[in-house]
């Protein structure tokens, strides 16, 4: 029998079987390799991650860690594409290049706005107070569609945050006047391994631990403390730890109660198609990453992994990466070979590249991506986690601790719940 059996082998998975040691733990992993949504794979020769991943993190356990691979070191400078333009981000800051008459309409529905409250009934109340609702129309709610694949007026708002800056009346009138802004992004340092993709960041911890590969899940039995999974194979374990998608988590897990079973199924969280493309010239793109706010084009966001690192594309190409959001309420009606005909011809219309350039597309679904946060999320989520902690399975992580984490803080989810129990079973 395991004394500690995980289950997922993202960054959350790993740094708990770190941080618990190898002679006490096993990680079961569903897909061919780990890394989860901090994983990297090869296509003919380029490197692409699992959408877009720089570190940022400042914690000390986290860069202990992510420091000892060799990597590069980035000021963030992220743009907008909006209708031709290359705008800086944030792009209320940075009205300067539009047309005079839509600065006008900005600048004054800012003025216009509704004066800033503690409490938000709603993340569009929020967007209307604190940039006036001609911004919020057209940028942050437009987006929002695209990313959260659903209205702001049906999403929450604690998960904001630093994640959006809030300007003064003077950053607005400077950002119309001028292009020379000050860096307002909530991050001012980013991080990216030299080789091998963002998965590199986690090699210093699962090099010494036991990675079962392969292995998905389909049953729980918490009764009798074994995980049975798709290859017939079974483990029996004392503690279980889970960063599994908790609505994936109770499907699997022995007679839930159907209260649990209704919780789980209201936690949505959105999927992503990464479209990766291969250029056969360099410098196809001058942006590290950017948004996308034309409704006609369908991917959210963009990145150049070869400006990530020399070392994600052969000498002589580059490369780029678009993430494409779906829900359960916002579907992409459209097959892989379309969706690729789709990016061709948006990189045209945006003067990235014509399919001259182009050595391959390659179109990956990523079931779980991000946590969409309605309005019932916290209710939802404390009786399906009430319900965990009563059978004695522990969760981490993003879709464990169903939370807007980013790579830094799953893993010190990770860290923690070993950590934990490392105190409690010593």
């Amino acid at each position: 029998m395991n004394n500690y059996v995980i289950l997922g082998g993202g960054v959350a998975g790993i740094a708990c079987g770190y941080f618990l040691g190898r002679e006490s733990c096993t990680i079961y992993e569903k897909d061919e390799d780990y890394g989860g949504l901090c994983g990297s794979r090869k296509i003919n020769d380029f490197t692409f991650d699992e959408g877009l991943h720089l570190s940022f993190a400042k914690s000390s356990e986290v860069r202990d860690i992510f420091d000892k691979p060799s990597h590069f070191t980035y000021n963030p400078e992220p743009y907008n594409y909006y209708k031709g333009l290359w705008i800086k981000h944030p792009i209320q800051n940075n009205l300067y290049k539009l047309p005079t008459d839509e600065k006008v309409k900005c600048i004054k529905s800012f003025l216009e706005r509704e004066n800033s409250k503690e409490d938000y009934n709603n993340y569009e109340e929020w967007l209307y107070t604190q940039y006036g609702k001609y911004i919020a129309d057209k940028f942050p709610k437009l987006y929002t569609k695209k990313y959260w694949c659903d209205d702001a007026r049906n999403l929450e708002t604690k998960w904001i945050q630093n994640r959006m800056y809030s300007p003064s009346i003077d950053e607005i009138l400077k950002g119309a006047m001028s292009d020379n802004t000050n860096d307002v992004y909530y991050v001012k340092e980013m991080r990216y391994p030299v080789r091998g993709g963002h998965k590199s960041f986690l090699e210093p911890m699962a090099k010494n631990l036991d990675i079962k590969l392969d292995k998905k899940v389909i049953l729980i039995d918490g009764k009798h403390n074994y995980v049975e999974f798709y290859d017939g194979s079974k483990v029996y374990y004392e503690n279980l730890i889970s960063s599994i998608p908790l609505p994936e988590l109770i499907k699997v897990l022995k007679d839930v109660p159907n209260e649990i079973i209704n919780a789980s199924k209201k936690l949505i969280a959105t999927s992503m198609k990464t479209v990766s493309v291969g250029f056969n010239r360099p410098n196809v793109s001058d942006k590290l990453w950017f948004y996308i706010y034309d409704e006609n084009i369908l991917p959210a966001r963009a990145h150049s992994p070869n400006l990530k690192s020399s070392n994600n594309a052969p000498y002589g190409c580059s490369s780029m990466q678009f993430e494409i959001y779906e829900s359960p309420y916002k579907k992409i009606d459209m097959t892989d070979s379309n969706l690729c005909e789709h990016i061709k011809k948006s990189m045209v219309n945006m003067k990235i590249a014509d399919n001259n350039d182009i050595l391959f597309i390659d179109v990956k679904d990523v079931q779980y991506a991000n946590i969409v946060f309605y309005k019932d999320i916290y209710k939802n989520r404390e009786i399906v986690h009430k319900y965990l902690e009563k059978v004695g399975i522990h969760y981490i992580g993003r879709f464990g601790e169903w939370d807007y984490l980013w790579s830094d803080q799953s893993f010190l989810s990770g860290m923690n719940m070993a950590f934990k129990l490392k105190n409690i079973y010593k």
